[in-house]
Order: structure tokens, then C-alpha cells, then sequence
């Protein structure tokens, strides 16, 4: 079967190439991907800069959803051609702190599929049939490939940022986990306000037909203004930073409420500055988050079963496996929003 492999470590040495059909092992299914999305952290692995452990040759690959189409030894309560996607961990140690509180997520031996075991820029992957998951009813398989990415999502805006209904929360950058991120918050029954600037027009635009109420534009709109007359002159109760942009970090800690809330979704790829005695003179309180775990999963699962989070609107463009190139310019360039790949 084709794949697109990382076949190399550093910069470059990705192409797609000629792999075996993977078999299941015990206790393993194997998946037919019929979407697999592109993920930000797909081009730093291109670009040589992850800092998640990678061991090429791998193919690449983590956000996807597709049928089963075998069953390993030993495998019980599925059956093939349910339509699944599955939680990225291909291995976990088990015994650290973290994992022993279910948290793999942060589990330092971690190894995930796309970067240490063979993912899903493919026709097949097989995963380990405890992180399979059912896609809700009525949610089809290129819907369900962003399952993982709202999973992220559901993580940093439940779990981390702890928003409750009632709050206000400012969303930096209108790309795919910014649009997903501003909707969690809106079904958990916060207020999101979505930002974006010039470049992210056709993002915005997509945020209002999504119905999300409160979307500006940061170069030409008076957010500080506008988040004053929201919140009573308080200020937002969390920032969320989903662009990676220094800048963006600073802005959300400069609106942030006396004792806001902090989040750092998304990944800059280099050492920023910012005035961390926002901090300190706001008593912000600041943290991250990364991957998921099940309880994540079980939240994502429930919000698109339901409707309340809506993600195949999100998805521009569709590419086979051989217009790779093609996608990973288009994606850097910003173009669309959400780009899935269909390796069939």
C-alpha cells in the first residue's frame, strides 16, 4: 500500500512510498482510513522541529476515522465495519504518576502513532483496540476525523481551563482548534469571543456561520473595548492562545482578568517573549495542554453526538496521498481551514 513516510530525522525526508499492509496483532484491530486530518504538529515533523519523540522511518498520521476491517487475536466487542477512530497513544508506561491517574497524556515514554509507531496517512493502521472509539450515530467518518483534534480540544477547554457556564472566554487564532475550542466553550454554556486579523477573514467568516456570537478581527476591531462592555469592565475570565503567536499570548495576558485563567494551546515551534509579571501583578493563573486521555474522549464523543460541536464544516480541502506536497503548502499557507487527506 502507498504511505506517507518520515523517513528520516530532520528537516525534509517525508515522501510517500511503497509500505506492506499492516496485520493486527493480539488484541489489535486494523482500521480502512477513510480520512485522516492534517495536524499542525504533521509540518513540524516535515520541518525537523517536533519535540515529541519521533523514530523514523514512520508513516505518518494521527487524526483519522474509518471502518474496521480486521480483528487481532483476542479482541472482543467490535466488529468489522463499525465506523471508529481511535486516541493516538500507541504506548504508555503505565506506572509513572500520571498514567497511574489516567493521564497518559503526560506520560514522559510515551509513544504515539505518526511519530514512534506507523499512523494513519494510509490505506490501513492498526491500533490497539482499547483506544478504539464507536463514532456516534449520524457522525460520518470525515466528520469523526477530527474527533482527535476536538478531543484536544475538549481536554484544554474543560479540563485545563476549567470554564464554567457563565464565563467569558477569549479565543486566540480562527484555525481548526480555535473554531473548535470557541464552540466547546459555547456548549459548555460560556460566552466565547473568537479572534482572528486580517489573514483569517474567510475563518471569521466560517466562526459567524458556525453561529458563534462574538467574533472580531484584533487589527481593526476594539477588542480590550469590547471585552469591557461584555464583562462589566472585569475582563475575560480565560484566554485561550490556539494560534501559536507570541503576540496573541501577550494580548490575552494583558485582557485577562485580576486572577483570569491562562491557556497555551497551541504551539509556537520556537522561544517567545512575553511580559510574564502579568502574572504575577494579575495573579494569572497560566498552563498548558497536550493530547488528550479517555475521559477527554468520552466529553468530545457526547458534544458531537449531540450537535453542540459541529466539526465537517470546518473541513476546505480533500487531497490524496500524492498531492502531499501540495497539502503541507497549502496548509502553511494558510489557505482553508481544516485539510484531511482520503487515502482510498
Amino acid at each position: 500500500m502507498q504511505a506517507l513516510v518520515k523517513y528520516a530525522a530532520g528537516p525534509g525526508n517525508v515522501e510517500v512510498r511503497e509500505v506492506p499492509e499492516p496485520e493486527p496483532g493480539p488484541g489489535q484491530v486494523r482500521i480502512r482510513v477513510e480520512a485522516a486530518g492534517i495536524c499542525g504538529s504533521d509540518l513540524h515533523i516535515y520541518h525537523g522541529d517536533i519535540k515529541l519523540r519521533l523514530q523514523p522511518p514512520v508513516v505518518m498520521g494521527h487524526e483519522f476515522a474509518g471502518r474496521i476491517d480486521r480483528l487481532g487475536p483476542g479482541v472482543a466487542g467490535l466488529d468489522e465495519g463499525l465506523a471508529v477512530t481511535a486516541e493516538t497513544p500507541a504506548s504508555v508506561c503505565g506506572t509513572c504518576e500520571p498514567c497511574r491517574h489516567g493521564l497518559y497524556n503526560l506520560c514522559s515514554q510515551k509513544l504515539i502513532i505518526g511519530y514512534a509507531y506507523d499512523g494513519c496517512f494510509a490505506r490501513y493502521v492498526c491500533v490497539d483496540a482499547g483506544k478504539v472509539h464507536r463514532l456516534p450515530p449520524g457522525v460520518s467518518t470525515l466528520a469523526g476525523a477530527l474527533c482527535e483534534p476536538l478531543a484536544v480540544v475538549t481536554h484544554a477547554v474543560l479540563e485545563q481551563g476549567r470554564l464554567q457556564a457563565a464565563e467569558t472566554a477569549v479565543v486566540a487564532g480562527p484555525g481548526a482548534i480555535g473554531l473548535l475550542a470557541a464552540q466547546v466553550a459555547a456548549a459548555a454554556g460560556a460566552t466565547p469571543v473568537l479572534c482572528g486579523t486580517d489573514a483569517d477573514a474567510s475563518r471569521l467568516k466560517l466562526a459567524r456561520e458556525l453561529g458563534l456570537p462574538h467574533v472580531v478581527n484584533s487589527q481593526h476591531d476594539d477588542v480590550a473595548g469590547a471585552l469591557a462592555e461584555l464583562t462589566g469592565g472585569r475582563g475575560p475570565d480565560v484566554f485561550f492562545e490556539c494560534a501559536g503567536a507570541g503576540p496573541a499570548a501577550q494580548f490575552g495576558l494583558s485582557l485577562l482578568k485580576r486572577g483570569g485563567r491562562y491557556v497555551q494551546v497551541g504551539l509556537f515551534g520556537r522561544p517567545v517573549e512575553v511580559d510574564l509579571e502579568l502574572l504575577a501583578y494579575k495573579e494569572i493563573q497560566a498552563t498548558g495542554a497536550i493530547g488528550s486521555h479517555r475521559e477527554s474522549w468520552e466529553k468530545m464523543l457526547q458534544l458531537l453526538g449531540s450537535g453542540r460541536v459541529r466539526t465537517e464544516p470546518l473541513i476546505s480541502h480533500r487531497f490524496a496521498l500524492g498531492e502531499w506536497q501540495e497539502a503541507f503548502r497549502t496548509f502553511e499557507a494558510r489557505e482553508g481551514v481544516k485539510l484531511v487527506f482520503v487515502p482510498q
